[in-house]
């Protein structure tokens, strides 16, 4: 099983079943703050959906596709981070990420997508870290600004959200620059 130390307070660790209910009650909570910027809480309506996430999640880990975590902050799951798809042909890895409302502004999601970065660079050997983010979502855009991650350009409709479609901003981090921060 994957588990990955970041600091005293945060850790990153493969989904696993038994945490659905947790993480359902999680996403449940904040529901109408997530549903903003995230295009599947429609869909997750009740724990089975959650369970079907997580075997869909662990079938593209095992098929070394991509890596999906929980975050626990204090101990507690807050989240999910990791990599949405994991490019070996181009070296890139995709990051993505979503917190809980009630954990925004601990600087969780800094740290997170920091360590992530350093892993794809470090453990895995990849050349590239991919980051998308809604043009209009300042909170998830800020991430990778913060981190340095270089501004790529924007795709145009790139997401459907429910009614309307979003443009999506591209930042990406290649390991040179990373490595020569």
């Amino acid at each position: 099983m994957f588990e990955y130390k970041i600091d005293e307070e945060i850790s990153l660790k493969l989904v696993e079943l038994k945490d659905a209910e947790r993480v359902f009650k999680l996403t449940d909570r904040s529901r109408d703050y997530l549903r903003e910027w995230l295009p599947w809480l429609d869909s997750t309506t009740s724990i089975e959906d959650t369970k079907g996430f997580i075997k869909s999640s662990l079938k593209s880990f095992a098929g070394n596709e991509s890596l999906t975590t929980f975050i626990l902050y204090k101990g507690e799951i807050v989240g999910t981070a990791g990599y949405n798809r994991i490019d070996w042909t181009n070296n890139i890895a995709y990051i993505g990420y979503w917190l809980g409302e009630d954990y925004q502004g601990n600087g969780i999601m800094t740290r997170v997508v920091k360590a992530l970065t350093d892993y794809a660079f470090h453990d895995l050997g990849l050349q590239k870290v991919d980051i998308r983010a809604a043009v209009q979502n300042k909170k998830s855009r800020s991430i990778p600004e913060r981190l340095g991650f270089v501004n790529e350009g924007c795709i145009r409709q790139a997401e459907w959200l429910y009614d309307h479609y979003v443009d999506h901003v591209v930042y990406g981090m290649l390991a040179k620059d990373w490595n020569n921060k």
